[in-house]
């Protein structure tokens, strides 16, 4: 069959829209029609990221759509479900079993590599391969093959332009909340980088923790986080006074959490040092290859820096315990979201780069 997707053709170029050729479901395959998807960092990075030999290339990683097609052997999603979209992994490698699914030992072939395992591609352009399968879905695009292992049935009266984002920004952002740190009411947290991941933490974080600081240079995305009851640091503001006293001033000492999603270097070691003792700093962000820390800051305060992949959620069963949160008023974040039509993907990208939006979703 035919579809129209946005490919990146070359290395850190734009996105343009063609009209591909796209393989119909395998057995275990699953065929979306695409309503919405999240723009993430994780798109915008990628396509100057990932080397000139994995081009052209399809991404998109938050999709929501319909399913029009189901394979043999897809067990769960049948044709009309309404779906959200998530990572992949193969739910039967140690970690899987273990509910480490974030951590598959298959995961870098399933989500990042281009294809499927058997090295085939769901595109392709007058017979030459286009890389495809990011997240298992490649949701850039009116149609993608996701899998039962990656698609959450949602709803049919949810709005998808709504919902789409929770299949990694949201649930990376209040995973790394709900499921790592689990602060309590008397915690303190402070969040570096307030974008859509930063803003998902602090409405997760919102209903129970005593002590929201959120530290970023944008004064609008700042304005958004006080609405969740932070409060809002802006280095720029500060004169002589670092972040790192100033977070450690607000949360009496230093805070119990943090979360990083910068990934800029010495915005994480300032982070790791306003911690308090035994505090725990989750980093979030894709990007930085290297940052110092404070060794004997870390050792001798007991304090634990770590990474988490989508915030150790099971998209299985963290995009409906989150919806069931929004449900109930207590994870706020639609006036996150401003819809672009897909089209204007390039626009949604600068726009969010530069701070005018949070969210944009892309929409068919």
């Amino acid at each position: 069959m035919k579809t129209t997707v946005a490919i990146v053709n070359g290395q850190g170029q734009e996105f343009t829209f063609e009209e591909v050729e796209m393989d119909g479901p395998r057995a275990d395959e699953v065929l979306v029609r695409i309503v919405a998807t999240g723009l993430c960092h994780t798109d915008i990075t990628m396509k100057s990221m990932l080397p000139p030999e994995m081009f052209p290339n399809v991404f998109g990683h938050e999709g929501a759509g319909v399913v029009e097609e189901v394979g043999a052997d897809v067990t769960g999603v049948e044709v009309g479900d309404h779906v959200v979209i998530s990572l992949r992994s193969c739910r039967s490698c140690a970690k899987c079993k273990a509910g480490m699914i974030g951590y598959c030992e298959s995961s870098l072939m399933l989500n990042y590599m281009g294809m499927r395992m058997d090295g085939s591609t769901t595109y392709s352009r007058n017979g030459d391969l286009i890389f495809g399968s990011f997240f298992g879905q490649s949701s850039f695009a009116q149609h993608a093959i996701a899998y039962a292992d990656n698609v959450v049935v949602v709803d049919r009266s949810l709005d998808l332009t709504k919902i789409a984002p929770y299949g990694c920004g949201f649930q990376t952002g209040a995973g790394a909340v709900l499921n790592v740190l689990k602060p309590q009411p008397t915690d303190s947290l402070a969040v570096y980088g307030v974008g859509a991941v930063g803003l998902a933490a602090i409405a997760a974080a919102a209903q129970g923790v005593g002590t929201i600081v959120a530290v970023d240079l944008l004064p609008s995305r700042l304005a958004v986080a006080e609405r969740y009851g932070a409060i809002a640091v802006n280095p720029a503001e500060l004169g002589e006074v670092s972040v790192v006293d100033r977070v450690k001033e607000l949360t009496g000492g230093g805070s119990n959490g943090a979360i990083d999603t910068t990934a800029v270097p010495a915005v994480i070691k300032q982070a790791a040092q306003a911690l308090g003792v035994r505090g725990e700093l989750v980093i979030l962000g894709l990007g930085a290859d290297e940052f110092p820390v404070d060794a004997i800051d870390i050792m001798q305060n007991g304090k634990v820096i770590r990474g988490s992949v989508e915030g150790d959620s099971d998209p299985l069963e963290m995009v409906p315990r989150l919806l069931a949160l929004r449900a109930e008023g207590k994870f706020d974040v639609d006036d996150l979201l401003v819809s672009y039509p897909f089209t204007q993907i390039n626009t949604a990208i600068a726009d969010v780069t530069n701070g005018a939006v949070v969210k944009p979703v892309l929409v068919w």
